[in-house]
């Protein structure tokens, strides 16, 4: 009996993946009134630069998102969206777009055939805001890292 329950938890326990569980959590304390899902141990920064606010949610090395918000000077996310996407285009690494929907895309930025990565942006108009949610500034992200991140915030 022992032993067919720790084969049962060696399962269990694989299947798991070792995933840290993820909370819904709420900015507003950092002065965004947004909520998004992230991992229990995510450490948050939040950063006042007068015209607008910075907050990065971190947990690990897997997930590492930046929010950016300020006064929406158009109302149409989906507008606000395509010049992001412009804007991606345009850099030197861009290679191509991976997922895209209304409020947003996947993107993966390749320097080379053993350097690629991968990152999102993500838009959301709350009242007279706009949201921009894209993965932190440093760091390596696979493309599983980016979907999971980019799902977190929608």
């Amino acid at each position: 009996m022992r032993y067919f329950f720790s084969i049962l938890m060696l399962c269990f326990l694989c299947a798991c993946g070792g995933e840290k569980a993820e909370n819904k959590l709420d900015l507003m304390k950092y002065g965004m009134p947004i909520t998004i899902k992230a991992p229990a141990d995510a450490e948050i920064i939040s950063e006042d630069l007068g015209f607008m606010r910075d907050i990065t949610v971190k947990s690990g090395e897997q997930y590492f998102i930046q929010i950016l918000s300020g006064t929406a000077l158009k109302l149409d996310p989906s507008k606000i969206k395509e010049e992001k996407l412009a804007e991606v285009k345009n850099g030197p690494f861009f290679s191509k777009v991976i997922v895209e929907d209304e409020h947003g895309f996947i993107f993966e930025k390749k320097i080379d055939e053993k350097n690629i990565n991968y990152d999102f942006r993500h838009v959301r108009i709350q009242g007279d805001k706009e949201y921009i949610f894209q993965t932190g500034l440093i760091g390596r992200f696979t493309q599983a890292d980016v979907r999971k991140m980019y799902d977190s915030v929608k």
